[in-house]
């Protein structure tokens, strides 16, 4: 591990930034105070909501954190065909009794006015998703004393983040509960990710940095794994979204153990990009329907999803899930980091055990 990556963490624990209002200041600090790296999701809020829970964050924590952004999105390649998927949700939004929101309603994610903040006013590390920035902002973010990282699926990903001038990389496999951060949304390689180790692996003889390997990680046991492949640091998302401090729903996190959920699904159908959830109601009859059109999707779905949520009824929210989410448990956030490094440790001492015999 670099000697920079080592003094973020005690513990080679990372807590996925759960955008949607998982990711919230309680539950990243108390990672973070746990010898974890705790994360704060700046996806899907203004520069100032960001910035609020930052400010909130540092009143709770002294120890290092992190911020994710989404990167800007390109124009829809055929705005047609969100037309078409929101008359066919049009029924979702009669039986909930809501509107479907506006498609048109932003691409940047105010990406521009996040780095401003971010610049001003400097928080330990930040990450980001859908891509990589320009040499110039990760250079400017080195100079403000930032650590930064972006998100990888393919070793060729992994090269363009190292030459971008990131300090590491998170290599995401396709185990991984939410959005794949891929760098561009093709459709034809839909379903066609690789593998958590084999992507570590793969990473690994690709660039010099370190690597942060997440996907579908929720024991000590698997971090292991990864160490040995090649990776520094583990980030968990699934496994944190149990958490007592996580701000996610309560029927999405009694879903994640549910046995009327069997298994999860890549879909487009919530938010227009691949993202990995539970098989419920809406993406079984959606998914197939959905274009690749993000975030007007997200857009259009938001309503629906938040009206779901109010009725109680999980079959219409999305569930995001990695598919390690059978082996949830619902802990306090800074238990379960102990509880992992203890883990962790104990896989270690197996296999040295077992190497000396």
């Amino acid at each position: 591990m670099s000697l920079a990556l080592t003094d973020l963490l005690r513990h080679p624990v990372v807590q996925a930034p759960m955008a949607g209002g998982v990711a919230v200041p309680q539950l990243a600090a108390a990672v973070s105070e746990a010898g974890g790296l705790g994360f704060l999701a700046a996806g899907y809020k203004t520069a100032d909501g960001m910035y609020q829970e930052i400010k909130q964050l540092r009143g709770l924590t002294g120890f290092p954190f992190g911020v994710n952004v989404f990167m800007p999105q390109p124009e829809t390649p055929d705005p047609a065909a969100v037309g078409v998927y929101a008359h066919q949700l049009a029924g979702e939004a009669s039986w909930y009794s809501t509107g479907l929101g506006d498609p048109d309603d932003g691409r940047d994610d105010g990406y521009d006015a996040k780095l401003a903040v971010l610049l001003d006013n400097p928080v330990p590390v930040v990450s980001f998703h859908f891509g990589v920035p320009a040499r110039d902002v990760l250079d400017a973010l080195r100079r403000a004393g930032t650590f930064t990282l972006a998100t990888a699926t393919t070793p060729g990903e992994a090269r363009a983040v190292q030459d971008a001038g990131a300090d590491a990389v998170i290599a995401q496999g396709a185990e991984a509960g939410g959005h794949q951060g891929t760098h561009r949304d093709c459709p034809e390689t839909d379903c066609s990710g690789i593998g958590l180790l084999p992507l570590v692996s793969q990473v690994r003889e690709a660039v010099d940095i370190p690597i942060v390997a997440a996907g579908g990680i929720m024991h000590g046991s698997q971090i292991a794994a990864v160490l040995a492949v090649g990776a520094s640091a583990a980030q968990l998302g699934t496994a944190f979204l149990a958490t007592h401090e996580s701000g996610a729903h309560v029927l999405h996190k009694q879903a994640l153990t549910n046995p009327l959920y069997t298994r999860t699904e890549p879909t487009r159908a919530f938010s227009g990009r691949p993202a990995r959830a539970l098989v419920n109601r809406f993406l079984r009859e959606h998914g197939r329907y959905a274009p690749a059109a993000y975030p007007d999707v997200h857009h259009l779905t938001a309503p629906l999803r938040k009206a779901a949520a109010t009725a109680g009824d999980p079959q219409g929210m999305a569930l995001w899930a990695g598919q390690g989410h059978r082996m949830a448990r619902e802990l306090p956030a800074g238990q379960l980091v102990e509880v992992l490094a203890a883990e962790l440790t104990a896989t270690r001492t197996a296999l040295s055990a077992g190497g000396a015999r």
